[in-house]
C-alpha cells in the first residue's frame, strides 16, 4: 500500500531592504518562485491519467485473467502518475520483467521485486522499477512483478475516494490459510514468477537456489504469504518493506528475512514487532529497521529522513548473506 506525501518547502530567503520600486519588485519575484514551487509540489501529490508506458520486456505469467463479476465486464488496465511515480491498476494480466545485471557482472543471485498499492494499484517506478534497476547494479538480477489486482472504478476521482476510504482504516492481518484464499491470484502470479525464474535461470546466469522475493507494503504482504503460505515455492531470502509486522508461525526452514519500517508509518507502525519475535523464536536469520521518521511508502524516493538509507542497508544485508558475489 503506497502513499508517500512529499512536500516541498521553499527555501527560506532575506531580501534586502530595497528602494521602493526595486523592493517591489523583488518581492513580486520572490512571490512567484514561491507560488511555483507550491503548484508543482501540489502537482506532483495530483492523480494524473498517462498513457499505459512501453513495458516490451515484460513476459506474461500465464496465470489465468481475473473473472469478471456476475455481467460485468472488467475495468481496462489504465495508468497515471502520482508523488513523481507511475501507477498500475486493474491489472488482470500478470507480467514480469526482468533486469539483468551487465554481462560479466552477474552475482548469480535474483530477486523478485513485489510493488505495493493496497492491491488495488501498484507503484511502478518507486517500488519496482528503480528498486530492480539498483539491484541490477550490484550485480543481482531482479524481476518486476506486475501481478494482478483488485478492480477499482474507471475513473480516477471514484478510485480517489475508494483509495482514501482502504487507507482509512487499519487492514486486517488474516493467517496462512487465510491469505492462500483472499490472496489467491496474487500468490499464484508470485509462484508463475519464481517457476519462470527458475526455468530460465541458465539463460539468465541464475543460481535456482538463489532466489530471493522483496515486497513493498501489499507486496510485503505477498511476499510473507508466498513464504508462509505458498505450497509451491520457498523464496531463498525475503525483505518486508514497510509491510505488517505481526506475530506469525515461523517454519523451521524459513528464509532470511529483512524488515525495514518508519515509526511514524500510519499503518503498521502502531503495534508490537511480533514479526521480528517470531523469526527470532524460530532461531532464523532477521535483521529489522527501525527508521524514526520515513512515512510510509518512501520506497526508492530521496526524502531528508534516514529511511533514505534502507536500499543501502540491505545490500549490506544481500552482501553479508553472500548474494553479491559468486557462489564459490
Amino acid at each position: 500500500m503506497s502513499i508517500s506525501h512529499q512536500g516541498t518547502c521553499p527555501p527560506r530567503v532575506t531580501t534586502p531592504l530595497l528602494p521602493g520600486s526595486k523592493r517591489l519588485a523583488q518581492f513580486i519575484l520572490l512571490a512567484s518562485a514561491m507560488l511555483t514551487l507550491h503548484s508543482t509540489a501540489q502537482s506532483q501529490d495530483q492523480m494524473m491519467p498517462i498513457a499505459t508506458p512501453e513495458q516490451r520486456h515484460a513476459i506474461e505469467l500465464g496465470t489465468a485473467p481475473l473473472p469478471a463479476s456476475g455481467s460485468e465486464a472488467l475495468t481496462p488496465e489504465s495508468w497515471h502518475t502520482q508523488y513523481g511515480s507511475r501507477f498500475a491498476r486493474n491489472v488482470t494480466l500478470a507480467t514480469l520483467t526482468p533486469f539483468l545485471p551487465e554481462p560479466g557482472t552477474a552475482s548469480g543471485a535474483a530477486v523478485i521485486v513485489a510493488p505495493g498499492g493496497g492491491f488495488r494499484t501498484l507503484s511502478m517506478d518507486n517500488e519496482g522499477w528503480d528498486v530492480a534497476r539498483a539491484l541490477a547494479q550490484q550485480g543481482v538480477a531482479a524481476f518486476v512483478l506486475k501481478y494482478r489486482l483488485n478492480q477499482t472504478p474507471a475513473g480516477l476521482p471514484e478510485f480517489q475516494r475508494a483509495m482514501a476510504e482502504l487507507f482509512s482504516r487499519r487492514p486486517p492481518r488474516p493467517d496462512p490459510a487465510q491469505l492462500r484464499e483472499q490472496l489467491a491470484p496474487q500468490l499464484a502470479d508470485a509462484e508463475a514468477a519464481f517457476a519462470l525464474v527458475r526455468s530460465r535461470a541458465t539463460e539468465w546466469h541464475i543460481d535456482p537456489d538463489r532466489i530471493g522475493m522483496i515486497g513493498f507494503s501489499a507486496g510485503a504482504m505477498l511476499t510473507m504469504a508466498t513464504t508462509l503460505a505458498s505450497q509451491k515455492t520457498q523464496p531463498a531470502f525475503i525483505a518486508n518493506i514497510y509491510g505488517p509486522i505481526d506475530a506469525v508461525t515461523v517454519p523451521a526452514n524459513a528464509p532470511p528475512l529483512f524488515v525495514a519500517l518508519a515509526a511514524d508509518d500510519p499503518l503498521f507502525a502502531h503495534g508490537n514487532f511480533g514479526l521480528i519475535s517470531s523469526w527470532q523464536a524460530a532461531n532464523r536469520p532477521v535483521e529489522f529497521h527501525y527508521y524514526e521518521q520515513g512515512g510510509h511508502g518512501f520506497g526508492m524516493y530521496p526524502k531528508e529522513t534516514t529511511s533514505t538509507g534502507w536500499f543501502e542497508a540491505y545490500r549490506n544485508w544481500l552482501n553479508m548473506h553472500g548474494m553479491l558475489k559468486p557462489k564459490s
